[in-house]
């Protein structure tokens, strides 16, 4: 495969290998969203970075149940379709979701019953960066960063003119079946790519199986066509992606809401089906089977794409990087046939890097980002007035290198300004920096540190929300005083990154000033609705995670990994709401032939009783997985057959960070087989 000359910048990595002659470096692939291309055992924070056959093993649905197994990571579920990362128990806004250094372009932020449009069955590789990562993306990102890479701008010519990959895959708790293709092509200095994904999975079981939980389908159909012009010193190419994905909204209970004064909510149970009073979305016909049970939501996203790279673009530059991407995405919640609420998102997201050469002995990267998002509620929870929010940025990176030390120093200042729709309009500026150093004290050994100021903008839901939320059974009242949030966060990390014994253990801090959240109030307005509210308070995160993995023999592995996490009010405010219990556990991998390995997971979850006000509490349970992989060769190609298992102990299991873990249960005991080929 004849590779561009940057593709250093989309990283190489060394496999663990069972059957080896001596154990090899564990950790080696290039992250991306470092900026800087450095490894993970290289950076002054954690990343991890999930690619090859660890990547297809893990895949799930959703990013989130994908992500799930990793240390510090958990999956704020909503059922089948929505599965949105958790980091070191922030969610939401303050976990950045990217599709190649760029947002998603979705509305997964503005409630958690919203699809993360990022498809795990097309990803080449999926980095996260764990804690506040706003220096280069945001400052939304105080809790970390997801970015999905993928194949769909093709970034070099196929050495044989073409390559692919087919994949067919199902499992047995949701009669799931599922099709991958993808196809990349070229000649001279052109390369073209076309791939998709094709998933239908019914309502899942649960413990006490053949039940199944009502509503937890989830269809999806991808797909993209790219086109790249690749030369001598980098490329330049350009995507096109549509997504359609229909979920079932579980635990969604729609009331009638009302004021009896100033802002006075009241809920009453619906007792005759209303009639529809949506003009604007006469025309449109839904599946009425489908609409007489629970309501689902029906999400169409239409994306455009333009990447670029130039190895020496101007004196004293290294390389210059170009990400730009336009959405229009339409999200309807449909109940009773009819489009009870309709969600319209039309963003627009690009951001410059330029690599500079060393001066000094410093190296690094200054570059622009610019933000624009025009989003419109309607319909009966159009609780958020139609917004226009613009985010522009500029941000410096930097990083000197003196014989075992690797110091690094950041600095981003943002500008947001959002209007809002018979609302006063809010304007905000964010200062963030940081400090860090990694220390190779041994050949096989590194500890890194790091200090950061961030600041987080308050989104316009945060500012605005004035009304019912029928998915999470709430009326929300957002403040159009709240300012921004300060984040002080410090870390430590200790690592072993090559050798027998392998090992990354991190302890941090994060201090919030003026940290923005959902408060209960504690008025209970009817219908089984709660009211929350957007406050500000001081808060504090502490946390613990990590993993030791041991090549106990050439062919047998052995890790054992956990995390913990606390987060709560400061001046005696209590415990904040929906944070993760601990886990601990421990992995087998085994090679039985050079073509055949398997893997054996088992972890506990705790109990969670550290709760907020008005809060319940989670029961622990046990995780129980295994896999099967089978590696072969036909003519040309290459392909695997693999089988995994997953809650294995058929455990019942509530998500603590789900708005909805009182009324749903987790997937039961599951089997999934796949075939995958590549050519």
């Amino acid at each position: 495969m004849k590779c561009h000359p940057l593709a250093w910048t989309l990283g190489l990595s060394l496999v663990p290998a069972v059957w080896a002659s001596e154990p090899v470096e564990l950790q080696s692939t290039v992250v991306s969203a470092s900026a800087l291309a450095k490894k993970p055992h290289e950076m002054t924070t954690p990343a991890e970075v999930l690619e090859g056959d660890e990547l297809i093993r893990r895949r799930e649905a959703t990013l989130g149940e994908t992500l799930e197994g990793l240390p510090g990571v958990r999956s704020a579920s909503f059922g089948a379709g929505v599965g949105r990362p958790l980091i070191r128990g922030q969610q939401g806004a303050r976990v950045k979701m990217l599709s190649d250094g760029v947002d998603t372009l979705d509305a997964s932020s503005v409630s958690p019953d919203h699809a993360v449009t990022s498809e795990p069955l097309l990803a080449e590789r999926i980095e996260v960066l764990k804690g506040p990562a706003t220096l280069l993306y945001g400052g939304g990102a105080i809790g970390g960063v997801v970015n999905t890479i993928d194949k769909k701008v093709p970034t070099y010519v196929p050495e044989n003119g073409y390559e692919g990959e087919l994949e067919l895959r199902a499992n047995s708790v949701a009669n799931e079946g599922s099709g991958v293709f993808g196809i990349t092509a070229g000649t001279g200095n052109v390369a073209v790519r076309v791939e998709g994904v094709k998933r239908q999975a019914d309502d899942y079981e649960i413990h006490g199986s053949p039940s199944t939980e009502e509503g937890s389908y989830n269809d999806t159909d991808t797909f993209s066509l790219g086109a790249s012009y690749i030369g001598e010193r980098g490329y330049l190419g350009v995507a096109y992606s549509e997504q359609d994905n229909r979920y079932g909204l579980l635990g969604h209970q729609h009331a009638e809401c009302h004021l009896d004064g100033p802002a006075a909510w009241h809920c009453a149970d619906e007792h005759e089906e209303e009639e529809d009073e949506g003009e604007e979305h006469e025309g449109e016909e839904h599946d009425e089977d489908e609409g007489e049970g629970v309501p689902y939501v029906d999400l169409r996203q239409y994306r455009w794409d333009l990447r670029g790279e130039l190895a020496d673009p101007l004196p004293g530059f290294e390389l210059a990087r170009l990400r730009v991407a336009h959405s229009d995405y339409r999200h309807e919640e449909i109940e009773g046939g009819k489009v009870d609420t309709r969600f319209d998102n039309d963003a627009s997201d690009a951001r410059l890097e330029l690599t500079h050469q060393p001066l000094f002995g410093w190296r690094g990267v200054l570059g622009g980002q610019t933000l624009r998002r025009d989003f419109e509620a309607t319909g009966e929870e159009a609780y958020v007035p139609p917004t226009i929010t613009r985010n522009h940025a500029l941000f410096l990176l930097e990083e000197y290198t003196a014989g075992a030390w690797r110091y690094e120093l950041g600095l981003r200042h943002e500008w947001q300004d959002i209007e809002a729709e018979g609302r006063p309009d809010k304007s905000h500026r964010g200062t963030s920096f940081s400090a860090g150093a990694v220390w190779t004290f041994a050949p096989e050994y590194s500890l890194g540190f790091s200090l950061s100021r961030s600041q987080r903008l308050p989104s316009a839901e945060e500012l605005y929300a004035d009304g019912p939320h029928a998915a999470t059974r709430t009326v929300e009242l957002g403040d159009p005083g709240l300012d921004e949030e300060t984040s002080h966060n410090a870390e430590l990390t200790l690592r072993k990154f090559a050798g027998r014994t392998t090992f990354s253990l991190t302890l941090y801090r994060n201090q919030v000033d003026d940290y923005i959240y959902a408060a209960d109030t504690g008025r209970d307005i009817g219908s089984s609705y709660r009211e929350i509210e957007y406050r500000q308070e001081d808060a504090l995160f502490t946390g613990a995670e990590g993993e030791v993995r041991f090549q106990a023999s050439d062919a047998t592995a052995v890790t054992l990994f956990g995390d913990r996490v606390r987060g709560k009010l400061l001046d005696g405010g209590g415990d904040l709401p929906r944070i993760p219990a601990g886990r601990l556990g421990v992995r087998l991998e085994h090679g039985f032939t050079p073509s055949l390995d398997g893997q054996l997971e088992f972890y506990r979850v705790d109990h969670q009783q550290r709760l907020a006000e008005f809060e319940t509490e989670t029961s622990g349970y046990s995780m129980l997985g295994t896999s099967l992989t089978y590696h072969g060769a036909l003519r040309h190609a290459d392909y695997q057959v693999y089988l995994k298992g997953d809650n294995l102990l058929d455990q019942k299991i509530r998500d603590h960070s789900s708005f909805i873990k009182d009324d749903v249960v987790q997937p039961g005991r599951n089997l999934t087989l796949g075939v995958r080929m590549t050519f």
